[in-house]
């Protein structure tokens, strides 16, 4: 791990008296500045790089949240909010010289509001916690991210996250009703609430997906929906990727919408049946899991048709789940599959490209010549269906040219998502994993634009910088003067 330089005596004098007055908003064992007690908020999910804060504060209201925000508006603070640190695009990795606002505390359901089919949550709740506060009535949660267990609602709301289920039911976007927001004034606005729609400019869109730029969220009101009376899985396996992606394209072609479509390929599949004993076929190149929900009569039909999509792409092995216990099955080993190939890998790397799902045969193919580029083990798993991938790159970071190797080959896969007409993240977002690949997707101008759109709600640049934009613009000059000669200070940030 490269270390930080060591903070100077005014660095040093400086973080007391910030401490000092977060205190002050937030008594007790709200704040946090020894360096050891910092340790557990210096990295998120994207493990390589780590930074410690210059102090971290734990509020446990809005008010707390407003007066926090109000006051580093006033001193020119920076500030980075982080919900469960989940995030695998170092979407919430500190700064040195910059506050990290820990929302963990904010973990209360404050309403389930069944009439309305809707859940009122605090943002630190987690996404699978709003599943089972509603789940006695028959209801649930959609949006269903592998971190589920773990990652809470506003770091979803951060990040847009979809999930397995994303196919048919929507990202969060389509799942989050209203919000309850501080900006960085310390002013607090509501966006949307109960209803289905708002009138006026869509800044509840504006919000999904902001990465914690734009302002900090303490309030969610969730969709919540009721179970569907029948899910069956198909699990089908094939000889190759391609078979199986051209499967997937097959069946969105015949207006089949699956509640689920997720794709595995061979290092993975031996790695979630190694972890979770699902009883994958080991003999496949590729897997599929296609569930079917509905009424049964309409499952059954939609089974049928999928099992003769598959035969026509030459599966060579087909199952379908005869019980509620044998479907979970299949979808716990995809649901472990980030933590089965850290069994087999010292580290990896979890990327987020999207595609058109018909240019997934070629996608592959290109990943396999990049794998054999770069001389480094990738495994596969993939929201199939609406063309989301997730490349596992498998590498060793104590081998510092393996990670250098590992971060070249992740670019140049999201380089590839782009050529092909795909995006470069679907879930993960931004964060400063993909920052320095804007501009293969976004001209100068997009990315100025998008940069206007920070300045209207935060005009110093405070809340999360150095995310999501490769240059940095002041707010006051936009487009004629740039940080460092354009480099973002995470240029040089420590990496594991």
């Amino acid at each position: 791990m490269l270390k930080m330089p060591i903070p100077d005596a005014a660095a040093i004098g400086r973080r007391a008296e910030i401490a000092a007055a977060l205190r002050r908003i937030v008594p007790g064992e709200g704040v946090i500045e020894a360096p050891v007690e910092m340790r557990a908020y210096e990295t998120d999910g994207l493990t390589a790089y780590r930074q410690l804060p210059l102090v971290v504060v734990l509020p446990e209201t809005t008010d707390q949240v407003a007066q926090v925000l109000r006051y580093a508006h006033e001193n020119a603070i920076k500030v980075v909010p982080r919900g469960a640190g989940t995030s695998l695009s170092g979407g919430a990795l500190p700064l040195a010289d910059g506050i990290l606002l820990g929302m963990a505390r904010f973990n209360r359901i404050l309403e389930i509001d069944f009439a309305n089919r809707c859940a009122v949550v605090q943002p630190g709740v987690t996404n699978l916690g709003i599943t089972r506060a509603v789940e006695h009535r028959g209801f649930y949660y959609a949006p269903d991210p592998s971190s589920q267990i773990a990652c809470s609602i506003g770091g979803n709301v951060a990040e847009n996250s979809g999930g397995v289920h994303c196919l048919k039911y929507g990202l969060t976007a389509n799942n989050v009703l209203g919000i309850e927001m501080v900006l960085i004034t310390g002013e607090v606005i509501r966006l949307g609430g109960k209803h289905l729609d708002s009138e006026g400019y869509d800044l509840l869109g504006l919000m999904t997906g902001s990465e914690g730029l734009l302002g900090v969220v303490t309030e969610v009101t969730v969709r919540i929906l009721q179970k569907p009376e029948t899910a069956r899985a198909v699990l089908v396996g094939f000889p190759t990727s391609e078979d199986a992606g051209q499967c997937v394209a097959d069946i969105i072609s015949a207006g089949i919408i699956p509640g689920g479509m997720e794709m595995m390929d061979r290092p993975a599949i031996h790695a979630a049946e190694d972890f979770v004993h699902a009883d994958y076929p080991l003999d496949v190149e590729a897997l599929l899991i296609v569930e079917l929900d509905g009424p049964k009569v309409e499952v059954d039909q939609l089974i049928a048709r999928v099992s003769d999509i598959a035969r026509r792409n030459r599966s060579s092995t087909l199952r379908i789940s005869e019980s509620e216990e044998e479907r979970l099955l299949f979808w716990a080993g995809r649901k472990a599959a980030f933590p089965a190939v850290g069994r087999i890998s010292p580290d990896y790397l979890c990327m987020d490209g999207t595609i058109p799902r018909k240019k997934l045969p070629e996608v592959l193919r290109g990943m396999a010549e990049l794998a054999l580029q770069y001389d480094l083990r990738v495994a596969n798993v993939f929201h199939a269906g609406d063309g989301n991938l997730h490349p596992l790159i498998l590498f060793d970071a104590n081998d510092p040219d393996q990670l250098e190797r590992a971060e070249n080959f992740g670019a140049d896969i999201l380089r590839l998502c782009v050529k092909v007409g795909g995006v470069l993240t679907g879930e993960h977002g931004v964060g400063i994993e993909k920052r320095d690949l804007m501009p293969e997707m976004f001209s100068e101008i997009d990315l100025n634009q998008q940069q206007r759109v920070k300045c209207a709600f935060d005009d110093q640049g405070l809340l999360n910088p150095g995310k999501v934009f490769p240059t940095l613009h002041r707010c006051a000059e936009l487009g004629r003067m740039h940080v460092r000669g354009g480099r973002l200070p995470f240029a040089d940030i420590p990496r594991f």
